[in-house]
């Protein structure tokens, strides 16, 4: 255990001994403490660069997703209609009600929009992405309804290079910093569904969509974590 953790935990001690003389500003900064000493005792990444891990991560064997690069939000409604093609689906889908997806011009395209999201085709955005694991972070919200990551047989997801950060511990500083309110649901969403529970043949839908497709959109000049070997 750390030095910091000690410490930190040492005053969790203190203050449930003593609730009535627990400060909350110093509780708040072990807190912040807590966030920020991971660093050093975390594994390189095999990739320097936070975007192009992630990239790497998400379409090798272990993540199997399928993924695009793109320069900017307005290319989205293309790049989707390009990914359908390929799979010899029609341009019918279901939006998460993200505003960033709802105002762009889908209609105007050819595209049909349902409200149906049950083994149907899902575009939607993820929070952040983690480079480490290649996983895609959601927060529930009236704008992220929880079974969009479940329901779909075909899940699309644009996610923002600004939103990529290196591990998982990177994510809860950066939504920290962020000021992101606390969901009730957090959902980490790491390749399609699939399971080797029944005699290790791999099933996939077992427990959501059979294929994930990611398109990342290279808004790098805000990009929010690197991480450096030296």
């Amino acid at each position: 255990m750390s030095l910091a953790r000690k410490q930190i935990m040492g005053n969790i001690s203190v203050a449930l001994a003593h609730r009535e003389k627990a400060d909350e500003h110093s509780i708040d900064q072990e807190a912040v403490k807590l966030l920020t000493s991971f660093e050093p005792e975390l594994p390189g990444l095999s990739i320097a660069d936070v975007v192009e891990a992630f990239y790497t991560r998400t379409s090798g064997p272990k993540v199997g997703a399928s993924i695009t690069r793109i320069s900017s939000m307005e290319e989205l409604i293309d790049t989707v209609a390009g990914v359908l093609s390929e799979k010899g689906l029609v341009n019918k889908i279901a939006l998460q009600p993200d505003r960033a997806l709802v105002d762009l011009d889908w209609g105007q395209s050819g595209f049909q929009l349902g409200k149906e999201v049950d083994d149907g085709v899902v575009v939607g955005i993820a929070r952040w992405g983690i480079a480490e694991t290649g996983s895609l972070v959601f927060h529930s919200a009236s704008d992220m309804p929880v079974l969009f990551n479940f329901l779909p047989s075909f899940h699309i997801v644009a996610v923002r290079a600004s939103t990529i950060v290196p591990y998982l511990e990177s994510y809860a500083n950066a939504a920290n910093i962020a000021g992101d309110p606390t969901p009730r649901n957090v959902c980490l969403v790491t390749g399609a569904s699939g399971t080797t529970d029944i005699e290790g043949v791999l099933v996939t839908g077992a427990h959501g969509p059979r294929e994930l497709h990611i398109i990342l959109i290279d808004d790098t000049n805000q990009i929010v974590g690197t991480y450096d070997e030296n």
